[in-house]
């Protein structure tokens, strides 16, 4: 039987060539000018997901790894 992919997650979650999940950050699209350099820095690269919720992105992407 075929496992269907997610759209959502598809569309959000990019897969590394060493196999581990990355997805974008919040809180960089609105509300800009109140927040400092520092914070919109922090915010500008993706973030690898934590181990516990790698399941949860194996579950939504199947055929990812």
């Amino acid at each position: 039987m075929k496992l269907k992919t997610l759209s959502s997650a598809k569309k959000r979650v990019k897969i590394t060539g060493t196999g581990k999940y990355i997805f974008g950050k919040t809180a960089k699209r609105h509300l800009l000018s109140d927040k400092s350099s520092k914070a919109k820095g922090r915010n500008k690269y993706g973030q690898v997901a934590h181990v516990t919720n790698e399941i949860e992105c194996l579950r939504s992407l199947p055929y990812g790894k």
